[in-house]
């Protein structure tokens, strides 16, 4: 399947995205984590597109070609969501689709704007206040990346030795994945355009604005939502706890073995088919 390059003037500024599938089928909106960006996903996106989906991912704010610029808190994550949604599918409720940081800005989007969402699907992430609920010494060790973002000068570290850091990452949370070789140049070259802006969304985590959210995401969510977790993932560990209260419409949380935080860029097909599945 085919995607096209194409751009939306939003508010913020002019923000990039690929899009493919059919034009009258389910409008799908899949936004991506850190440290990546949609073309590696494309496989994915594909396959989404094959089960009755017409796909935009956006690059966030803060991923080049999209603007770089401030301020990285959730609400305006969330507004440029809303924003481009507004923009490309006013009058049609979206099936909302996020990993890792684009996980989280899913959950507040379905806390701001139900109405707007159809159903929605987390990757790799579980519900934030859960997940700042049961701060284990394992996920803490896993976590020590956030700390180093804190300080001056990571960005540079980030950046340093062709992204090296950023490399570790790849490999430490999907120990099954490798990348093929031009898909990885092709995010270096963003991740290069971009840095230090992806590593603001960790800095904004201790910004007072992040009260606002929380009292947010407090409301139990209304949206159906799908929560799918690789079984293997070295960022996140999935959770443990029962968090069903956090959610008011229809739920449900799945497992998925033999993967790990990048999933959906391992195992697109069956990603994809667990998500049309729970959709039906």
């Amino acid at each position: 399947m085919d995607f096209e390059h194409v751009t939306f003037d939003l508010p913020h500024g002019t923000f990039h995205a690929l899009q493919g599938g059919d034009p009258d089928a389910q409008p799908t909106l899949v936004l991506h984590g850190f440290p990546d960006h949609p073309p590696t996903a494309q496989p994915f996106l594909a396959e989404l597109g094959r089960r009755g989906r017409h796909v935009v991912a956006p690059w966030l704010r803060g991923y080049a070609p999209s603007p770089t610029s401030g301020p990285f808190d959730m609400a305006s994550l969330t507004g440029d969501v809303l924003a481009l949604i507004d923009r490309w599918s006013p009058g049609r409720a979206v099936e909302l689709i996020g990993h890792d940081w684009g996980g989280a800005i899913t959950y507040d989007v379905c806390v701001t704007a139900p109405e707007r969402i159809k159903r929605a699907v987390t990757l790799a992430f579980p519900h934030p206040l859960t997940f700042l609920s049961q701060p284990r010494l394992t996920q803490l060790r896993r976590s020590w990346y956030m700390g180093l973002f804190q300080l001056p000068g990571s960005g540079w570290i980030a950046s340093a030795r062709n992204l090296a850091l950023i490399d570790h990452l790849w490999r430490q949370w999907s120990p099954g994945l490798s990348l093929d070789p031009a898909v990885q140049a092709e995010l270096h070259e963003t991740l290069q355009a971009s840095m230090p802006a992806p590593l603001r969304y960790y800095r904004g985590l201790l910004r007072p604005g992040m009260l606002g959210t929380m009292r947010r995401l407090s409301q139990p969510i209304t949206t159906p939502l799908l929560q799918l977790h690789g079984s293997d993932d070295g960022c996140i560990f999935p959770q443990q706890v029962d968090d069903r209260h956090r959610f008011a419409g229809p739920h449900s949380l799945e497992v998925v073995p033999d993967v790990g935080h990048f999933l959906h860029i391992e195992a697109p097909e069956a990603i994809a088919e667990r998500i049309a599945a729970w959709a039906e």
